[in-house]
């Protein structure tokens, strides 16, 4: 029986790599060589915030004020400037079990693959770069298309459609990611959303944060 589904979203961080700490990094980097405070994004943040309510929440705890605009793009270029050093020298940098045997079956099974992520487009394609997946994924939602992660959930939808060259409706539509975040964007994109229990997230709580089905790695077959 043919699947119902023609395109599948994958969040990036903790779904298909592990950047081993590339991603703070290069924020403290950023943060270090504008101001002098090498900030922790963890202690600000939440897993799953998209890059520029990252960059701006943290802005806003270490200065205690709200960055100008042109601030604000010097921080952003800066810390994409060391996240490509970081990644390329990151030690604990991992593609996680099942990618790589997936991605190419799923294009083999005829699925458009798509990346729904909080990274800004710049930083989800130098963070895939590393292990060589961007070739697999024609389209994506990314945190600089919305703060929103409803909003550029249903942005990759709509690029699915004009990569598709028709129609891509939400219940042709599966996310996959591993955290609640993704779920509640998907949800809020009429979309359904695989948890994948191979962040931060365990199978209970993805299964308490909303995810539709859950599975432990990308090893396991999805609901297709």
């Amino acid at each position: 029986m043919p699947s119902k589904y023609l395109a599948i979203l994958f969040d990036i961080d903790g779904t298909l790599i592990i950047s081993g700490g590339a991603g703070a990094a290069s924020w403290r980097m950023a943060f270090d060589e504008l101001y002098g405070i090498p900030a922790d994004i963890g202690q600000y943040t939440d897993t799953g915030m998209t890059d520029p309510d990252v960059g701006r929440q943290t802005f806003v705890a270490v200065m205690h004020r709200q960055p100008s605009r042109a601030e604000f793009a010097k921080v952003l270029e800066r810390r994409l400037y060391y996240l490509y050093q970081m990644v390329a020298d990151s030690k604990d940098y991992r593609v996680l079990d099942g990618v790589e045997e997936l991605l190419p079956r799923l294009l083999d099974d005829g699925y458009l693959l798509g990346i729904v992520t909080g990274n800004l487009e710049a930083a989800a394609h130098i963070k895939l770069h590393r292990a060589k997946l961007n070739r697999f994924f024609s389209f994506g939602g990314y945190g600089s298309d919305a703060a929103d992660r409803g909003e550029l959930t249903r942005i990759a939808l709509t690029r699915a459609s004009l990569v598709y060259g028709e129609d891509v409706r939400p219940a042709q539509c599966l996310v996959i990611g591993d955290t609640p975040h993704d779920a509640e964007g998907a949800h809020a994109a009429g979309i359904k959303c695989v948890g994948v229990a191979s962040g931060k997230f365990n199978v209970a709580q993805l299964n308490a944060g909303g995810a539709d089905y859950v599975i432990t790695s990308l090893k396991e077959a999805l609901p297709l």
